[in-house]
C-alpha cells in the first residue's frame, strides 16, 4: 500500500509565537536555503525564537531566524543570521501583505518541518499579546491541566 502524502518531519517549533501572539490564521510557504543550510536543519541546529517575517517588494522575507553554520561544509559556509526568501504564490503574498498593514499584525514562523525532501515554513498572521492577557492564557491553561489532573486521580 503507498502512501500519496510525503512523510512531514518536524525539524523545530516556534513555542515563544503561541504565548506572545494569538494566532489568526496558518499558511505553508516553501523557503530559499543554501545547502549547508539545509544540511544544518537535517542536523536540527536551528533558533527560531524572534524570527519574524516582513513584505518588502512583493515578496516575503524571513528576518532573525538562526541557521548554525554546517562544521563540514567549505570555509565560505553561510551566514548564520542572513534574511531568506519565503516562497509563496502572488496572490499568496498580497493577502498575507494586506493582513499585515492592519494595526499590530505581523507574520510570525510557528514551525519548520520536512514535508519529503523539502523544507517548508508554517508561517502565521498573529496579533501581539498584552501582558495581561499572556499571564490570563496561562492561568487558563493551569486551571485546564489542574481539572485533568484531577479527573484521572479521581477514576
Amino acid at each position: 500500500m503507498t502512501d500519496s502524502s510525503p512523510h512531514i518531519r518536524n525539524i523545530a517549533t516556534n513555542r515563544k509565537a503561541f504565548r506572545d501572539y494569538e494566532i489568526l490564521d496558518k499558511k505553508e510557504a516553501g523557503i530559499e536555503l543554501m545547502g549547508s543550510e539545509v544540511k544544518s536543519l537535517r542536523a536540527g541546529k536551528i533558533n527560531l525564537s524572534d524570527s519574524y517575517a516582513s513584505v518588502e517588494n512583493g515578496e516575503i522575507i524571513l528576518h532573525n531566524l538562526h541557521i548554525s553554520p554546517y562544521e563540514m561544509a567549505a570555509q565560505t559556509g553561510h551566514d548564520p543570521y542572513r534574511d531568506r526568501r519565503l516562497l509563496l504564490h502572488r496572490k499568496e503574498i498580497r493577502r498575507l501583505a494586506q493582513a499585515v498593514e492592519e494595526k499590530g499584525l505581523t507574520l510570525v514562523p510557528l514551525r519548520f518541518y520536512f514535508k519529503g525532501p523539502l523544507v517548508k515554513v508554517e508561517l502565521a498572521v498573529g496579533r501581539g499579546r498584552k501582558m495581561y492577557d499572556k499571564r490570563e492564557v496561562t492561568a487558563r491553561k493551569e486551571a485546564q491541566r489542574d481539572m485533568e489532573r484531577a479527573r484521572k486521580h479521581s477514576r
